[in-house]
């Protein structure tokens, strides 16, 4: 299994909305490397569900239930996209300010391309995280 952190606006789309809907597709993506990283996601898969804004903070865990495939929203086919089922909440979101203040932490895609939407989140550190946010 591989682990993930996946970014979004809450206004576009926040955990509540993925909490209601139990399974939707992660469209929208427009980078390369972003996208190269949906492309290595394979079902069973957990993600992170991380707010942008103001809030940045982790709210809970999704599966990836469908691999990669055609984002129909992208007219040139460059793009893709997978399908996240939710999985838990955090009973505790961390945030962003907590992740960049932890030292075991600053490798991560997060602290170090905050503004890569998909990337990779190593066991240890998939560890520390979700210990934080009290799962």
């Amino acid at each position: 299994m591989t682990y993930w952190l996946i970014k979004t606006e809450p206004e576009v789309w926040s955990w509540e909305d993925q909490v209601k809907n139990g399974v939707t597709f992660w469209d929208g993506v427009r980078n390369y490397q972003a996208r190269n990283n949906l492309k290595a996601m394979k079902i069973g898969d957990l993600a992170l569900f991380y707010h942008t804004g103001d809030e940045r903070r982790i709210m809970g865990v999704v599966e990836i239930v469908k691999p990669y495939y055609p984002d129909p929203s992208d007219p040139k086919g460059s793009f893709g996209m997978v399908d996240v089922k939710t999985v838990k909440p955090f009973p505790r979101p961390v945030t962003l300010k907590e992740i960049k203040e932890d030292p075991r932490l600053q490798h991560l895609g997060l602290v170090r391309q905050s503004r890569l939407s998909v990337v990779p989140i190593d066991e240890q550190s998939w560890k520390i995280l979700t210990q934080m946010g009290k799962l």
